[in-house]
C-alpha cells in the first residue's frame, strides 16, 4: 500500500515563502518508474496541477500560473518531493495535495494520479 503524507502547510502573509514535504511510502516501482506531482484546489474549484517531476530525468514541468515562483527538490533516497513557493499570494490559498503515479514522466492530469495524500491547507493572508 502507498501513502503520502504532505506537509508544511499553515497561514501565511502576502510575499512569504512557504515549502511543503511530500513523503512517499510503501510499495511503488523504482523512483525512475514514479513521477511525483503537486495539486491544489481552491475553495469551490476544481484540484488543479500545480508542478509535476519526472520519475525519469528528474525534470520537472511547472504550471503556467505558478512558473517564476515555485521550486521543487526531490530526494529520491528518503522519497520526499518538497516544493518552495516563493512570493506567495491570497490567490494561492488552497489545500495542497500530493500525488504519485506509476510514470516515467509526470502527468498534469490528475486522473493520471493513482495515489494521493489526504492534502495540507495553505492559507495566504493579504
Amino acid at each position: 500500500q502507498v501513502h503520502l503524507v504532505e506537509s508544511g502547510g499553515g497561514l501565511k502573509q502576502a510575499g512569504e515563502s512557504l515549502r511543503l514535504t511530500c513523503t512517499v511510502s510503501g510499495l511503488l516501482p523504482s523512483p525512475q518508474r514514479t513521477s511525483l506531482a503537486w495539486f491544489r484546489q481552491k475553495p469551490g474549484a476544481e484540484r488543479e496541477f500545480v508542478v509535476g517531476n519526472n520519475g525519469l530525468d528528474d525534470d520537472t514541468i511547472y504550471a503556467d500560473s505558478m512558473k517564476g515562483r515555485l521550486s521543487v527538490t526531490r530526494d529520491r533516497a528518503k522519497n520526499i518531493l518538497d516544493l518552495d513557493i516563493y512570493s506567495l499570494k491570497f490567490e494561492d490559498t488552497a489545500v495542497y495535495y500530493c500525488a504519485a503515479e506509476d510514470a516515467l514522466l509526470a502527468s498534469v492530469a490528475r486522473e493520471d494520479y493513482a495515489y494521493w495524500g489526504q492534502g495540507t491547507q495553505v492559507t495566504v493572508s493579504s
